[in-house]
């Protein structure tokens, strides 16, 4: 079939976000424009008619959806817009008139905008799902569909192919990285009897598994139903400003009409139907968010909506991942420590050597560390692998053994009781060991871990300070790296050893207990818990494409005390809102009780009416005098040197 989708940017045509973003972009222009040539002393005449246009281009959209709600009967804030816009054009104020149509048709813009990403994020999530796997049926290999995949069938992997169902392994070993499901950067080895889950990739080794949950059953399944479903209950809830209007747009209606009839004035229902309507009302919200939204969005935080903006100032409690939030996501040589008569240099540099020929993680991590002390080593002669255990290899006339303690005891190397002691210090610390053998006889090890981001502890403080009074660290890791990394950060609370689900039913756990979480995450397996909590909270530098796009906030920078800085600023945001929507209202009352008791006319009544959207605007910039973290991106840039180093 002939591709008919437009193409560059005759897509705006087609879709209804497009033509509003036409709209909106015309109008902002058209306006500019107008003030433009005000400054410069052109003829009020033109930019009356400018603003005329500006008015008319971004009313329409808003008229044709107030039409639409009308024909079912319903009273929408897009009817009250309308009347503001009319009201304006025929009392000559264009300039309101053409503002309040442009910033309520961007506030609908950028909605939509947001709510069309967040479905894409579902997309990406689908894309991750396994389409394809081998299995053994009636004695044969075949290759059939990830759908049409039985329970208890026997799937067949190999290196590099992704896992196409939750399952027990039967026969074989891997090494697996399981980022989609615990998000952990740490690939696992797994052997007979252990079980994998759908979406997981071998990176290394051959499997045998014989499949317990397929499809939507998978735990890889559930996180994508979990995400549908949280989103989709989000687009339900209406805004306080349609709730609004279901009742006071055909109140205002209906005593215009009772005005006239009783006065017999049309002039003076017209008025009162002018001054009614709340143009000052319905900046309000909207110039404040944009203050706010901007003050954060300088200072590294991007918070995608109005709704992610209020969730924020509302939360009190935070629930944080650990791998790529916390820490950095990236194995790093924490410690070097010789039990002969090598020093730990040399025992680091053999190490290196030896790790050149392998493609595991923690071996990348080793000679990394190696590389950046400015060490050079012979390359490694008669390599043996044995996956998921250890490597060695022939290395400036020695022979070289790297792996646990499992892999050494094969070789026939044991270590002593205060040897073992040592090792199993570091492994409740969370931290994963690396023995050393020279020569067959052990000599040291070397300890891998994530690291802990530099001023964690201090951004968890400033986290509580800002109004998260509680602050929970969520981890798929062990006990021992999730109990270190908390003590670290200045955590008190955490669990271990989570999936994706338990994540999210943690969270709805805590909103039973009454309270309002944010989540922060950076994985494909944070996406659950991000879309159940009231705001969910991505990485921009190191999350993923999906938790970015299913979190209502983002922090560009992965700096926590930057989310500390919104969480302040929100809540004084939605402060400024409640203010300027009680001026507004408080101020239309006394419009509306000044016109009946014929006290005011249209002149007096639209200049206090002005005075009170200068108020509101001028309220709203306060939110500018906020000022970002303290910490410099320096200071940041030293203390990452300093771990390093």
């Amino acid at each position: 079939m002939e591709n008919t989708t437009p193409k560059g940017w005759a897509w705006m045509w087609y879709t209804p976000l497009g033509r509003r973003a036409v709209a909106m972009a015309s109008s902002g222009t058209l306006i500019v424009t107008a003030l433009l040539a005000g400054l410069l002393g052109a003829p009020a005449a033109l930019g009356n008619v400018l603003l005329i246009a500006a008015s008319v281009i971004a009313g329409t959209p808003i008229a044709v959806r107030a039409w639409q709600a009308l024909r079912v009967r319903t009273w929408s804030i897009d009817l009250l817009v309308t009347i503001a816009v009319l009201g304006g054009i025929a009392i000559g104020d264009y300039f309101e008139s053409s503002v309040v149509a442009f910033l309520f048709l961007f506030g609908a813009w950028l909605e939509g905008r947001t709510l069309a990403k967040a479905r894409r994020s579902i997309q990406g999530l689908i894309d991750l799902s396994p389409t394809t796997a081998t299995v053994e049926r009636d004695g044969e290999r075949v290759r059939v569909d990830a759908d049409d995949l039985d329970v208890d069938d026997l799937l067949i992997v190999t290196t590099g192919e992704r896992i196409a169902a939750d399952g027990v392994i039967v026969s074989g070993t891997a090494t697996i990285n399981e980022a989609s499901i615990t998000g952990e950067s740490v690939a696992a080895f797994k052997e007979p009897g252990d079980t994998v889950h759908a979406s997981t990739i071998v990176e290394a080794g051959y499997l045998e598994v014989r499949a317990t949950e397929v499809g939507d059953e998978t735990t890889f399944g559930r996180i994508v139903e979990l995400v549908e479903e949280s989103l989709e209950s989000r687009t339900r809830g209406a805004q306080f400003l349609e709730r609004f209007a279901k009742y006071y747009t055909p109140g205002i209606l209906i005593a215009a009409v009772v005005l006239f009839i009783f006065t017999r004035d049309i002039e003076k229902a017209l008025v009162f139907l002018v001054i009614a309507c709340p143009g000052a009302l319905v900046i309000s919200v909207p110039v404040a968010a944009v203050a706010g939204l901007g003050n954060v969005a300088r200072n590294g935080v991007l918070i995608k909506n109005g709704e992610a903006l209020e969730a924020l100032a509302r939360a009190n409690t935070l629930a944080v991942d650990k791998t790529g939030t916390i820490t950095f996501g990236e194995p790093k040589v924490t410690l070097v420590e010789s039990f002969s008569k090598h020093d730990e240099d040399d025992l680091l540099s053999l190490a290196a050597a030896v790790e050149t020929s392998s493609e595991h993680h923690l071996g990348r991590a080793v000679v990394e560390e190696a590389t950046e002390h400015g060490m050079v080593w012979d390359d490694p002669q008669d390599v043996d692998v044995v996956s998921g255990r250890g490597i060695s290899a022939t290395t400036s006339n020695r022979r070289v053994q790297v792996g646990n303690a499992t892999y050494l005891a094969g070789e026939g190397i044991h270590l002593s009781p205060s040897e073992e002691k040592r090792v199993h210090e570091l492994e409740d610390r969370g931290q994963t060991v690396l023995l050393i053998a020279i020569d067959a006889r052990f000599a040291g090890l070397i300890a891998v871990a994530d690291r802990i981001r530099p001023q964690v502890s201090e951004a968890v403080a400033a986290l509580r300070n800002s109004g998260l009074k509680e602050v929970v660290l969520l981890t798929g890791d062990n006990e021992g790296a999730a109990r270190t990394i908390a003590e670290e950060a200045g955590i008190t609370r955490w669990q271990a050893r989570m999936l994706p689900h338990e994540k999210a039913e943690f969270v709805t756990r805590l909103q039973d207990e009454g309270r309002r979480v944010a989540m922060v995450g950076d994985g494909v397996n944070d996406a659950p818990a991000l879309a159940t909590a009231e705001v969910g909270i991505a990485m921009g530098q190191s999350g993923t494409d999906i938790s970015m796009e299913t979190a209502g906030v983002v922090l560009l920078n992965d700096r926590l005390d930057q989310l500390a800085h919104a969480s302040r600023v929100s809540r004084a945001t939605l402060r400024i809102m409640k203010q300027n929507t009680a001026l507004a209202l408080g101020t239309v009352a006394i419009l509306i009780a000044a016109v009946l008791y014929g006290s005011l006319g249209l002149a007096g009544g639209m200049f206090v009416h002005e005075i009170s959207v200068l108020l509101v605007i001028l309220n709203a910039l306060r939110l500018t005098r906020y000022r970002g973290p303290h910490l410099q991106e320096g200071r940041v840039r030293q203390s990452r040197k300093e771990l390093v180093a």
